[in-house]
């Protein structure tokens, strides 16, 4: 994805496309679906040569979380998961790695939803399967 394609998508989704979010954006959205934490994203843009502090990845990848342009994925009590792909899905977790990747579409079949209260309703269901290693 170009820088005006990465402008037009920050504009649409009602963000204004400073150096930083476009930085930031190229490098979360240039290569297709991913997941990623906000270390290792500083990490990418520290090796891309973008100046941004760890904050700031946090603050602009939350901005996306709110604009849309990200889902966030409860990780562990330390860490979230950020994932490219916005579309109702669910995710592994590797315990041992943090490597968080999708579980294939028809793998996994809720059959039932609880119980709601009153005056809410469903808005999203995320089910994160997390796996360790067998001793």
């Amino acid at each position: 994805m170009g820088q005006s394609a990465i402008r037009a998508l920050l504009r649409a989704a009602g963000l204004r496309p400073t150096r930083q979010r476009v930085a930031l954006a190229s490098i979360l959205f240039g290569n297709g679906h991913r997941h990623v934490c906000a270390e290792r994203l500083y990490e990418e843009a520290a090796i891309q040569n973008v100046s941004v502090s760890l904050a700031t990845i946090y603050n602009t990848l939350h901005q996306f979380t709110n604009a849309k342009l990200l889902r966030e994925i409860a990780g562990d009590r330390s860490r979230a998961y950020f994932d490219t792909n916005t579309s109702d899905h669910h995710h592994f977790l590797l315990e041992d790695t943090n490597q968080v990747f999708d579980i294939p579409e028809g793998e996994l079949v809720l059959k039932r939803v609880p119980s709601i209260r009153p005056g809410y309703e469903v808005s999203r269901i995320d089910v994160v399967v997390r796996l360790r290693p067998i001793p």
